[in-house]
């Protein structure tokens, strides 16, 4: 910190003792300046002439009003104005006592607006300059009343200006303030987006790999003793689903990583090109699967073709865990129009894994499915079907989705063949 941003640390911190030495100083100022003769035979010079009493008095008035100034700045312009209008047309010699109504002018003008500027400014410039002219004992343009004129001029365009640096100064550090505040608002939002999207990962890679874990690590023991041979099968696909899932384990936590990583994963997202592998982990698992796919060939970006992969293997992990023994699903993808359509359906009898409010400890496959597909601009119908079963039901675009200004991706307009047709898909099947 300098030594004047010190200084005026200390000056700010007193105010009152600021302004009592400004009014004594003020004083000094206005005294010497009452012995200074304007019209000596060489120009200016100093004389022995003493103010008139009413001079002093009005001099000492005005000095001490200043004390005032930041608690009523317009009364004390006021008075020190007053002050100044009676020297003027009663002081012989004349004595500076204007110079207060300077600084209660310009106090003015540095804590008002312009237009209290400009209305006070002139107002006082008229009053003490024609007084001066017009009923003082000095001539019209004799230069003390050209004086008053000037020096009033003066401190309300100093003062202004004093004002207009410090709106400046204050919007210069709130816009800092401001940006400073975006800013952080800004990484926290895209923490918790990147927290968020790691945790689909996660439970979409461990929910599907445990449960088919689960499965056949229950048939394994199952047949153990009377049929080795399917439990050793069994225990076969037990340890093809563990090693898959620690694949996937290290690809999604390896995002984390720093771009420069050289050990960062470069293997590429799983995406629909992978359905049929994914279908035939659920068969190995004992689920009956029906793929169809009428997408011709439809290269999808990137976080579309993961979205659709994820909503898959989460609706089949669910149709494992929830519909029962014996449960059969279908899966399609079918391009129509700018879209593509992922419908999943099975004929089980239990329910889909509970939202996440509908009971304490609730699963999160269903939330993260609409997460995902709300991410990409699609939009997600999930339901139980008439008579049994489950039904999911997603429009992802196949274009990229356009971002509404809060950050987050903007959905369908109203009317827009994707909505209608989700409209239409709300009616069980």
């Amino acid at each position: 910190m300098s030594t004047l941003t010190r200084a005026r640390c200390r000056l700010g911190a007193h105010p009152t003792a600021t302004d009592a030495a400004l009014a004594v100083t003020v004083l000094v100022c206005m005294v010497s300046a009452s012995f200074i003769d304007p019209h000596g035979p060489d120009g200016v010079s100093w004389a022995v002439r003493t103010p008139d009493p009413l001079s002093l008095v009005l001099m000492t008035a005005g000095a001490a009003a200043l004390v005032l100034r930041r608690r009523a700045p317009l009364a004390v312009l006021a008075l020190t104005g007053g002050f100044s209008l009676v020297e003027c047309v009663t002081g012989d010699p004349r004595a500076p006592v204007v110079m207060s109504a300077v600084i209660a002018l310009f106090t003015v003008a540095a804590g008002t607006d312009r237009s209290t500027t400009w209305r006070t400014g002139l107002l006082t410039m008229v009053v003490l300059t024609g007084a001066a002219m017009l009923a003082g004992p000095l001539p019209w343009y004799a230069q003390e009343n050209l004086a008053v004129l000037a020096w009033t001029g003066i401190g309300a365009t100093a003062g202004d200006a004093v004002r207009s640096r410090k709106a400046f100064v204050q919007a210069i550090r709130d816009r800092a303030e401001k940006a400073e505040r975006t800013r952080e608002e800004e990484a926290r939002r895209r923490v918790a987006e990147e927290r968020l999207r790691i945790a689909r990962d996660l439970h979409d890679v461990v929910a599907h790999h445990i449960a088919l874990v689960n499965v056949q690590a229950g048939v394994a023991a199952h047949v153990m003793d009377k049929r080795p041979d399917q439990a050793k099968e069994a225990l076969a696909h037990v340890r093809r689903a563990s090693r898959s899932a620690l694949d996937e384990l290290r690809v999604t936590v390896g995002l984390l990583r720093q771009s420069g990583d050289p050990e960062a994963p470069t293997e590429p997202a799983p995406g629909l090109d992978r359905l049929d592998e994914l279908a035939g982990t659920f068969r190995s698992a004992g689920l009956h699967v029906e793929t169809a796919r009428a997408d011709q060939g439809t290269e999808l970006p990137t976080a579309v073709d993961l979205a659709a992969y994820r909503v898959i293997q989460e609706a089949l992990t669910n149709v494992q865990k929830h519909a029962g023994p014996g449960a059969k699903a279908e899966v399609s993808v079918v391009r129509v129009g700018p879209d593509i359509e992922i419908t999943v359906l099975d004929d089980g009898a239990g329910q889909a894994e509970p939202a996440v409010s509908a009971a304490p400890g609730g699963g999160h496959g269903l939330l993260g499915m609409r997460e995902r597909v709300t991410a990409v601009g699609g939009v997600l119908t999930t339901g139980p079907r008439h008579g049994a079963g489950f039904r999911v039901h997603a429009i992802l675009p196949v274009g990229k989705p356009a971002s509404s200004p809060a950050g987050k991706p903007a959905g369908k307009p109203a009317g827009s063949p994707a909505q209608n047709r989700t409209d239409a898909a709300k009616d069980p099947v």
